[in-house]
């Protein structure tokens, strides 16, 4: 057995293991050992089912010193008007470009494929070849870096729930590009993305809205994408935020602030007489949501308990199909809800969304946080965890922590200078544009509305992480 030392040891290459390294190696001249089962980094990209493309603009996923993708506006498609958005080959092509040309050669990163982490004791860990068994003891000087713990929870990785009787095709979005022979119809389990996704991938290749069953054991929120664009439209990304702000100072529960979003433009939902319960940040372009809105026979029975030759059976009641029916299921919850914990302990650290919806600029931003305060009580103020749960009435105490955090790491000035400048900023491109009108007046509204935000949100989440005297600038 070999034994090597490091000052992190980051379990986990997905797209928050390698944000972090990247921006950690820029701002330290910190030693660092990255260890994944997969062979390359990636994370659950390799896993992804083919026709899946990002949700949000390729102009700020990735690493803070990458660009990925040439920060395009689609002409054409379900995302025309917006920024481009990268397919699962292309951001695996990425991962790896940039460990092998700016980690790699840095001189300061090790990385270990193929190979499984197991933790020993504190401070001292054992990696294992899954080709050739060898082990070697890793012997940690500053952090265990864990940047699985938001590791997304994908349909081609997990078992279903329920179960299903033999005879039965039930197939994962990976298996639906490869079916044999022409079903009678597709049910689709799910209300999530994956199962938005998957619905419009149907349509889009000519099945008739009539032959697909979408089973919505309860309905969600969705983000306008349209909303959420950097660059040239960055007066939409800050529109978002001031509007979210002026919701957010008038609200008491986190269903009316999704009704006042609503209102406003920023939340979807796809059927009117329905009252979603759910909100993991799905975001969807109109031209999406008006394709999905085609489908009408949506199942609301409750949860699927078991699939049988005949049909579903629910936790209220039972409904026919046809044996020969293709279920896909899309029940994996995507955004996992974790125990709330804090980023910064004794030797050690968890990945975590800092900034809602952007794992790469919350995995980046850590990172600064970590090379630049010495104190992990400092560190984790300016840390909150941002705690997707899958509730729209927790929409009050996820806002009231994202808008704190910011607040607090703006006052810093080394931290606000980089996420000002940062390409995984989805503002990237305010400060080249601060003279525009459509700029300056979303600028003007968000510092109107949002120190009355955190206060009004601070009384009813009963908990202010906000002191007095937080600056309450602009997160840029």
């Amino acid at each position: 057995m070999s034994i090597i030392e490091t000052d992190y040891l980051v379990v986990g290459a997905g797209a928050s293991g390698m944000a972090f390294v990247d921006s950690l190696i820029e701002h330290s001249d910190a030693d660092v050992v990255m260890v994944d089962r997969r062979h390359s980094p990636g994370g659950h990209w390799h896993d992804a089912y083919p026709f899946v493309r990002l949700h949000q603009a390729a102009a700020c996923y990735g690493v803070s010193s990458t660009d990925l993708g040439k920060d395009r506006i689609d002409g054409s498609g379900h995302n025309a008007g917006m920024y481009e958005l990268s397919s699962a080959p292309e951001i695996c092509a990425y991962f790896s470009d940039v460990l092998n040309r700016v980690l790699l050669p840095s001189g300061q990163v090790r990385f270990f494929g193929m190979t499984e982490f197991h933790e020993d004791r504190p401070g001292e860990y054992r990696l294992v070849s899954l080709l050739t068994g060898k082990e070697t003891t890793v012997r940690v000087r500053r952090r265990l870096v864990d940047a699985t713990y938001i590791e997304p929870d994908i349909p081609s990785r997990r078992k279903p729930a329920y179960e299903v009787d033999p005879g039965v095709t039930l197939v994962t979005p990976n298996q639906l590009v490869n079916l044999g022979s022409t079903p009678a119809g597709f049910t689709v389990i799910g209300a999530g993305k994956t199962a938005m996704d998957v619905c419009t991938w149907l349509l889009d290749h000519g099945v008739d809205p009539n032959s697909i069953s979408w089973v919505r054991s309860r309905d969600g929120w969705y983000i306008d994408r349209t909303w959420t664009q950097p660059l040239d439209l960055v007066h939409t990304r800050l529109r978002y935020q001031s509007t979210l702000a002026q919701a957010a100072a008038k609200v008491t529960t986190g269903r009316g602030l999704a009704y006042q979003l609503e209102d406003a433009g920023l939340f979807l939902r796809l059927d009117r007489t329905v009252e979603p319960t759910q909100f993991r940040g799905a975001t969807i372009s109109k031209s999406e949501f008006n394709r999905l809105a085609s489908i009408e026979r949506v199942s609301r029975s409750g949860r699927v308990q078991r699939i049988r030759s005949g049909g579903i059976e629910f936790d209220r009641g039972h409904e026919a199909r046809p044996p020969s029916e293709i279920y896909v299921d899309c029940t994996a919850t995507g955004l996992r809800t974790i125990a709330p914990k804090p980023v910064f302990e004794t030797g050690r650290m968890a990945l975590q969304y800092v900034t809602p919806g952007y794992a790469c600029w919350s995995a980046a931003t850590l990172a600064v946080v970590e090379a630049t305060r010495n104190d992990d009580e400092e560190k984790n103020y300016l840390s909150l965890p941002v705690v997707y749960t899958g509730h729209v009435d927790d929409l009050l105490s996820f806002t009231s922590a994202s808008l704190t955090s910011a607040s607090r790491r703006e006052a810093q000035a080394e931290i606000a200078a980089w996420s000002s400048n940062t390409r995984l900023n989805p503002a990237r491109g305010l400060n080249e544009r601060k003279h525009l009108p459509e700029v300056s007046a979303e600028i003007a509204r968000l510092k109107l509305w949002r120190e009355a935000a955190m206060s009004n949100l601070a009384h009813h989440v009963g908990a202010p992480q906000h002191a007095p005297g937080d600056d309450l600038r602009v997160l840029a």
